[in-house]
């Protein structure tokens, strides 16, 4: 029984070419970030912008994920560093995929505008490339064992299997880690333990949740989703709503799974989800009892495998001196 209700695999947390050790997560991030840029500048310029633009947009982009997923991390764990300079260690570990989007948004507003785009016309380009880049990136936390959760023996239970477990300290087959609120979680190749502060034990399994496979799962979904609602025409705003809805419901759920600090019963990447949720649910709700005239700022939906760019029914960006202005 324990061999059908779970899964594992040996992990690597280091490829060691001579003095070089490269982090398969460090990887797999980077490889994420430049497919899923490749898919938005793909898309992009099906939606009346220019390649040099979105390259910069890009560039910012990253910029603004990388402080974001930093700051929004630290800001939701203050109390566990030290000073100024272990916050910004960040080669120890500690990011947030959340932070980081809000990170890369924030960074790059301020050059949408300047370039005249509206803010939807360019999140909806972003939002099959973010949902490709975490489906991607995933892989190298599944590598590294990262973000596991809580003990399980259902179907799907990650079984330590060897290898230095991301954010446990490993020995004799025996990992253990310290996590908020004084709890303890101890891995080994027979099963997982959870301990409360007082020693007690609250949860025991095969294994734990692997919350990094079901947010694989997640993000392929909606990539998948996403790929086949943008072959038809749609209203502006809808791939980027339809993004936040999905994954962040995604996020709600699994965050359940996982033992983090939380604000008010949450975690600060469940707060923000379900505000995302909620404005995208109440902008769709508008578009739905206020549309707009046939041909007016619907995004353009020919098949994507089409060679030649079709005709958008977007305005391209003002020239210079154009005094045209640029509405969201």
């Amino acid at each position: 029984m324990d061999v059908l209700a779970a899964i594992g695999w040996p992990v690597l947390d280091r490829v060691r070419l001579g003095p070089l050790a490269i982090s398969p997560h460090g990887v797999g991030i980077a490889v994420g970030y430049l497919l899923g840029a490749w898919w938005m500048l793909r898309i992009g310029r099906r939606r009346g912008m220019s390649e040099e633009h979105l390259g910069t947009i890009v560039v910012w982009a990253l910029v603004g994920a990388i402080v974001g997923a930093r700051f929004f991390y630290v800001l939701g764990h203050v109390s566990e560093f030290e000073g100024l300079v272990d916050m910004l260690a960040v080669w120890r570990g500690g990011i947030s995929l959340i932070g980081g989007i809000v990170g890369a948004i924030i960074a790059t507003y301020p050059i949408m505008r300047r370039f005249g785009y509206r803010f939807l016309q360019v999140m909806d380009p972003a939002a099959i490339g973010l949902a490709f880049g975490i489906a991607v990136g995933r892989i190298g936390d599944l590598i590294i064992g990262d973000h596991l959760g809580k003990p399980t023996s259902w179907l799907l239970a990650f079984r330590y299997a060897g290898g230095q477990l991301a954010g446990y300290t490993c020995s004799a087959g025996i990992c253990q880690t310290t996590l908020t609120g004084g709890q303890a979680q101890t891995i080994t190749e027979r099963g997982a333990t959870l301990l409360g502060p007082d020693t007690q034990v609250l949860a025991q399994g095969v294994g734990v949740h692997q919350t990094a496979l079901y947010d694989l799962f997640i993000a392929l979904g909606l990539f998948l989703f996403l790929r086949w609602l943008v072959q038809k025409p749609r209203r502006e705003g809808v791939l980027i709503m339809a993004f936040a809805i999905w994954y962040g419901t995604g996020r709600v759920i699994t965050d359940f799974l996982r033992i983090d600090k939380t604000f008010f019963g949450l975690t600060g990447s469940q707060w923000t989800c379900l505000a995302a949720i909620v404005l995208s649910v109440v902008t769709l709700i508008r578009f739905a009892r206020n549309p707009l005239p046939e041909g007016e700022e619907v995004e353009e939906g020919a098949p994507m495998d089409q060679e030649e760019l079709p005709t958008t029914a977007f305005t391209p960006p003002p020239e210079p001196g154009d005094s045209r202005g640029s509405d969201l």
